[in-house]
């Protein structure tokens, strides 16, 4: 009778947040800085170029962002872990400001420099973080969190450097490491759902070995999981999904680390 008490609760807090969701959706759409009807809203390139892209890659980012909290706090059985908190989000900053300071200007697959350049170094933040973290070839969760709140704190003051380095460019670091969607488009829409799929596809089928992990990694292997490869391969999943959501919106704090909370 419990468990089926917890089946309906989970269901009624999903249908309801899904509902909410609905609801930022819509009035998102229909309200701004310019007031039209809803029938001249719906054939204006108001709705259809600008609001609606900035909503769904919105709601694709925290998406992402909240899948990447999920995975962290499984592998590391830690209630505290994020995106975050690990550093990948300050390491994409890194990128984002070298491009702004060195005023780069390219195209790659329909992204500009700045999103190009936030995912590159999002992912070398992933791979120091968890070299930093290696003790006698051994990552434990506690040397992660600790490695990855270090090199938070030194992206953080580099990324601080080259915005002051590049004072012509300064208001536009500024805003995008403020995070957001304002200049998002259906290109970047595009970009970034390959990185939704792997991210969610890889969370539905390692279900069972979060679950498992939750034991501790001795357990786990003994009840026959492969410990090593499942983390490698769900921290690379979660890695790819907190760079994506970086390079397209800025750095977005707490979303990966309450969401798997709620």
């Amino acid at each position: 009778m419990a468990k089926k008490i917890n089946i309906w609760q989970g269901l009624t807090v999903f249908i309801v947040l899904a509902l909410v969701l609905l609801a930022a959706v819509i009035i998102s759409l229909f309200v701004g800085s310019v007031s039209l009807s809803p029938g001249d809203l719906l054939r204006s390139e108001i709705l259809w170029q600008v609001r609606a892209p900035r909503v769904i890659l919105a709601a694709l980012v925290g998406l992402l962002l909240s899948l990447s909290g999920v995975v962290l706090q499984g592998i590391l059985r830690n209630p505290l872990a994020d995106p975050y908190v690990l550093g990948i989000s300050a390491g994409g900053a890194i990128g984002a400001a070298v491009s702004i300071a060195l005023g780069a200007q390219f195209v790659i697959l329909g992204m500009s420099s700045v999103p190009v350049m936030a995912f590159i170094t999002s992912l070398a933040a992933v791979f120091v973080v968890y070299k930093l973290a290696q003790v006698s070839g051994k990552t434990s969760p506690e040397t992660l969190i600790l490695a990855g709140v270090a090199f938070s704190s030194f992206a953080t003051s580099l990324t601080s450097f080259l915005m002051l380095r590049s004072t012509n460019e300064i208001r536009r670091a500024l805003a995008w490491l403020m995070g957001g969607a304002s200049q998002s488009d259906w290109t970047a829409i595009i970009a970034i759902l390959p990185y939704l799929f792997i991210g969610l596809g890889v969370l539905l089928i390692s279900g069972q070995a979060l679950n498992l992990m939750q034991f501790g990694d001795e357990q786990a292997q003994q009840l026959g999981l492969n410990v090593t490869r499942a983390k490698t391969i769900l921290l690379i999943s979660a890695s790819l999904a907190t760079a994506a959501a970086v390079a397209f919106s800025g750095i977005i704090g707490f979303i990966g680390l309450i969401v798997p909370h709620v």
